[in-house]
């Protein structure tokens, strides 16, 4: 096992190498502890990318391992071969993945959704500590949850390793601004997130407009650094032709399909697609197509009742992604406007890489907003009538669509490529690990 300090330098001799920034030549093999409460197999969210991230991290030779739950996400159940009761280990693609046992709401609430954290936290808490005998070059957390970073943060201490926390979503923020969490806490509970954002080594997010929101969190601009997430364009890309899943789902080639697949919660807004397909249930060249799980798909279809334009699908496995997202003539991306520049959806980067044009609600100026100004139409959150205006505009014009998805496609080939995201990571990684405290 090489000493800490000794890896610190070698990593310092050859962090500027061009090579190991672009990924071609094997770096120092860090120890890497990663604690986040989503993981692979799930196949949307954090836990996708989480779990994609260290695989690539072991393929590249670094020894990773992960504190996690059980599957769950976004159906909110625990999958049968997997149990939401017991500590299980077991190993893929490289990353030793350990499981602790939470609880799972059937229904959410704040208060629920606190018990559910904070049960991952408790649970996940003894693995930690014990991590402290393999001695990790650096504790990488997940936010969410925030729960788990004190945990993550005192381990490094220990170890003498780097502490990096990750933020997918800013979800004390969310919480408040979805009325999950009262008000009247929200500020001692952001100053308790700032007095713990400020004592990692790294925080990293995953938008320009998220990184901004850094410096009031507690975040010094040396230590803040941009990681989006990503999409494998080699996996995810236009067909050539119509894709199968068209006549599998008795679609016709001439139908103008609106998709939205992914997470269906609370935050995704997604009433006004139901409020557009009502709008427009008399246009039968344009089929709305929901794919997906969540607390929020059950009121959504109820909502949706009797509409002959509106179709439902479960959420897909990973190898029919590119199949399902090349269904689509047009990609949907609500969001509600309390969230702008909270979250960046997952979703949006399989969306581009598809090559189709996306309509999304967000407000001038946020981050998501920036994205899709290059590839699709913003409208204002809550504003159906923008809403279906857009849809309305975009399924009379197919000129418009293959503009739009070929910006689309070609963004994402320029700026969320898997291995060129990763590779900047990995150098990130490095970087951290060589400085001195």
């Amino acid at each position: 096992m090489q000493p800490l300090p000794e890896l610190r330098r070698s990593v310092a001799r050859i962090v500027d190498d061009e090579s190991v920034a672009q990924g071609r030549e094997a770096a120092p093999r860090l120890r890497l502890l990663v604690h986040g409460i989503n993981y692979a197999p799930e196949l949307t969210g954090i836990g996708k990318y989480t779990g994609e991230l260290c695989e690539w991290l072991a393929q590249r030779g670094h020894d990773v391992r992960v504190i996690t739950a059980p599957p769950y996400y976004p159906e909110w159940r625990v999958p049968q071969g997997y149990s939401a009761h017991v500590y299980r280990t077991e190993y893929r693609n490289g990353v030793r993945v350990q499981r602790c046992p939470l609880w799972v709401p059937r229904r959410q609430s704040g208060a629920r959704r606190i018990a559910h954290l904070a049960s991952f936290a408790a649970a996940s808490a003894p693995l930690v500590a014990a991590a402290a005998l393999w001695r990790p070059h650096v504790v990488f957390a997940v936010e969410p949850t925030m729960f788990c970073a004190p945990a993550a943060w005192m381990l490094a201490r220990v170890c003498g390793a780097k502490a990096w926390l990750h933020v997918q979503d800013f979800e004390f923020d969310a919480a408040v601004s979805l009325g999950l969490l009262p008000a009247r806490l929200a500020r001692p509970v952001r100053a308790v997130e700032r007095a713990v954002m400020s004592a990692f080594d790294r925080v990293s997010t995953i938008s320009e407009k998220m990184m901004a929101q850094l410096p009031r969190k507690g975040v010094r601009q040396e230590r803040a650094v941009l990681f989006p997430n990503w999409v494998d364009c080699t996996d995810i890309h236009p067909l050539t032709g119509p894709s199968r899943m068209r006549a599998e789902l008795g679609i016709a080639p001439e139908t103008c399909v609106a998709l939205y697949s992914g997470n269906m919660g609370r935050k995704q807004g997604l009433e006004i697609v139901v409020d557009a397909a009502n709008a427009l249930r008399n246009n039968r060249n344009l089929l709305f197509l929901l794919c997906g799980e969540g607390a929020a798909r059950a009121a959504l279809e109820a909502r949706a009742a009797g509409l002959p334009n509106v179709r439902w699908l479960p959420l897909q496995p990973a190898e029919k992604l590119n199949a399902l997202l090349n269904v689509a003539d047009i990609h949907l991306l609500p969001q509600r406007a309390d969230a702008a520049d909270l979250v960046m959806p997952s979703k949006l980067t399989g969306m581009l890489a598809s090559g189709r044009p996306v309509v999304a609600t967000a407000h001038a100026g946020t981050g998501l907003a920036k994205v899709v100004n290059q590839c699709g139409v913003v409208t204002p959150p809550g504003n159906t009538e923008a809403f279906v205006e857009a849809l309305g505009e975009l399924e009379r014009h197919a000129i418009a669509r293959r503009a739009l998805g070929s910006a689309a496609r070609r963004y994402a080939e320029q700026h969320l490529h898997k291995d060129a995201v990763l590779a900047r990571f990995e150098r990130e990684l490095l970087s951290c690990v060589a400085a001195e405290k």
